[in-house]
């Protein structure tokens, strides 16, 4: 079992590290304090860690090695899976593929992107769903098998915090859950580079932002994430291979009615290479995303106007994905300049 001092640094705030080891039976009272813990943590950050999660360090090391022979490819070899080449927002995201974001100075990272595998005839994929279907999987060996096992173990340690957030909320059971049968949630194989050109190792290579979905899950073997704190600073999150890092999402904030907080975060180019395995859990598509009736105080009214799940998060993409602007068949997706609201809380004098 871990403990609140494993890779602490010398951080002036370092986040909470919360062991879960008593996520196994939700009937029981450690069930409880540990959710609490979680909440918490969730209400006074929107980050923290967690240990004793469940999932191998193994299966970790083999999905980030397969990772790494992927990305160590040709350049024509790994655009062959070019995401834009999909119809449902899977595969390669090559270096060029640049996101919206102001702060962005130094920004070199690639990606594969996946979610949950469909199978080719699945209804909502026929008609068209542009986040849900089959994914794109290369033809490279020791890939798609670790890969797929660990989206497996970590979408269902998902649903399993899930559950604890339902029980500190004192929601009824399965309110979160119900609405997770078939969510678009996503899988990341990051591939951040230092350009040689670089002179600043503390300019960002990913811009500030919030994540879109509920909450992520994050494996990291390398620094260079950072948090904004409710007064307004950034703080470093140390990086530990026994840890994940969790953060509230923005359809988890309004869920909570505001309760939870979805966090600014950033990634910075401390290292010359850096790999990262995030896991988005989200809602269903067609989910109407609104505070639950229980977490609104009688004679009160929600903070939040409803969104469909589906609809923020095409509309988030259209900003980190610009192939999705080109597409004639994405006419439906808005043009103008993406703004997330959840994202106001940025300020451009912090540093």
């Amino acid at each position: 079992m871990c403990n609140s001092s494993i890779a602490e640094d010398a951080l002036d705030d370092p986040l909470p590290l919360i062991s879960i080891q008593g996520l196994n039976d939700p009937t029981t009272a450690e069930f409880a304090q540990t959710a609490h813990a979680m909440g918490q943590a969730a209400r006074s950050y929107g980050f923290f860690r967690i240990c004793d999660h469940g999932i191998k360090t193994e299966l970790i090391e083999a999905t980030y090695a397969a990772a790494e022979r992927f990305f160590a490819q040709r350049d024509e070899v790994k655009r062959q899976y070019y995401i834009g080449h999909s119809s449902n927002h899977r595969g390669y995201v090559p270096f060029t593929e640049k996101g919206d974001y102001p702060d962005e100075i130094n920004r070199s990272y690639e990606a594969f992107d996946m979610g949950l595998d469909l199978p080719i005839d699945d209804p909502d994929y026929l008609m068209g769903n542009r986040l849900l279907g089959p994914n794109v999987w290369p033809e490279l060996e020791g890939f798609k098998e670790p890969i797929a096992e660990y989206y497996r173990q970590v979408s269902a340690l998902g649903r399993v915090m899930c559950t604890a957030f339902e029980i500190h909320l004192g929601l009824p059971s399965g309110s979160m859950l119900g609405l997770m049968n078939k969510p678009i949630s996503q899988l990341r194989l990051l591939h951040y580079v230092r350009q040689q050109t670089t002179k600043d190792h503390k300019s960002v290579n990913m811009g500030a932002h919030t994540d879109y979905e509920c909450l992520t899950l994050l494996h990291t073997r390398n620094s260079g994430l950072q948090v904004m704190t409710q007064d307004d600073r950034w703080i470093d999150v140390p990086a530990n291979p026994d840890v994940l890092t969790v953060n509230i999402g923005d359809m988890l904030e309004v869920w909570s009615n505001g309760a939870f907080r979805s966090t600014p975060h950033r990634v910075l180019n401390l290292s010359p290479e850096r790999f990262s395995l995030p896991y988005f859990v989200a809602a269903d598509y067609h989910t109407l995303i609104k505070p639950f009736p229980e977490l609104v105080p009688e004679g009160e009214t929600s903070k939040y106007e409803p969104f469909l799940a589906g609809e923020h998060l095409e509309r988030m993409l259209v900003r980190d994905f610009p192939y999705l602007l080109h597409d004639e068949d994405r006419a439906a997706i808005p043009r103008a300049p993406v703004h997330n609201p959840f994202e106001g809380r940025l300020k451009q004098s912090v540093t």
